[in-house]
């Protein structure tokens, strides 16, 4: 299944990935720093979901008080709390 979400505070418009159980698949950033968030989601494909989150939560851009990348990691903790 493809879970959608529209982070906030960041210029991506939108994450898309599948999420089996704990592994995270088919992540698709629109939007944002196209070259950077390309290899990220090479090196993400077939991550857990509690490994993106260690990784990447908290992260911050710039003066912006979050990332792109914190903010994939808010959507997977978002998405298994829906699941729960």
């Amino acid at each position: 299944m493809t879970l959608s979400y529209k982070p906030q505070g960041v210029c991506v418009r939108n994450i898309q990935f599948d999420l089996a159980g704990d592994v995270v698949s088919n992540l698709v950033f629109e939007g944002g720093c196209d070259g950077n968030l390309k290899a990220l989601v090479v090196l993400l494909e077939g991550k857990s979901a509690d490994e993106i989150i260690a990784m990447f939560k908290g992260q911050t851009c710039g003066k912006k008080p979050t990332s792109c990348m914190d903010q994939l990691a808010i959507a997977l903790e978002e998405t298994r709390e829906e699941k729960a």
